[in-house]
């Protein structure tokens, strides 16, 4: 019998003065949208290394994992088809920002000014400035 699953996903969110890290989507869906950097887990990786990975492909800033921030699970989030994201909290590590791999672009904005976003990505991130703990964590970093 062949069963039907949703594809996995990662997001990565960094914070550095009070401004978050997003990449302008060079193709479609959503394509010149902006988005947190993630991208597909591939077979046989973990979600925490496909984070580290996607985040520096899209950003070229390496990071290490700070903590999971969540799941997000909507049926309808992806256009593509059902995906499941499951968002980390990112610590800077080193490198310059620059839009690479499936980003025609990335930048820091601050989190109360935001563009408009891709998929359910202003969820993502409304949810993260709600959630006090981790918001006044990072924020300040």
């Amino acid at each position: 019998m062949n069963y039907r699953s949703p594809k996995i996903t990662v997001d990565g969110i960094l914070i550095q003065d009070e401004k978050i890290l997003l990449i302008e989507r060079k193709n479609s869906p959503f394509q010149h949208y902006w988005a947190l950097p993630g991208g597909f887990v591939e077979y046989g990786e973990t979600t925490e290394e496909a984070v580290v990975r996607e985040f520096f492909e899209e950003t070229c800033v390496q990071t290490q994992i700070q903590r999971l921030f969540g799941v997000f699970s909507e049926p309808t989030r992806d256009p593509r088809g059902h995906t499941i994201s499951v968002v980390y909290i990112l610590k800077y590590k080193s490198g310059e920002v620059c839009g690479g791999d499936d980003a025609a672009a990335a930048a820091f904005f601050p989190l109360n000014d935001l563009p408009k976003l891709a998929f359910d990505h202003d969820v993502i991130v409304k949810n993260f400035k709600e959630d006090k703990s981790c918001f006044a964590q990072n924020v300040k970093r």
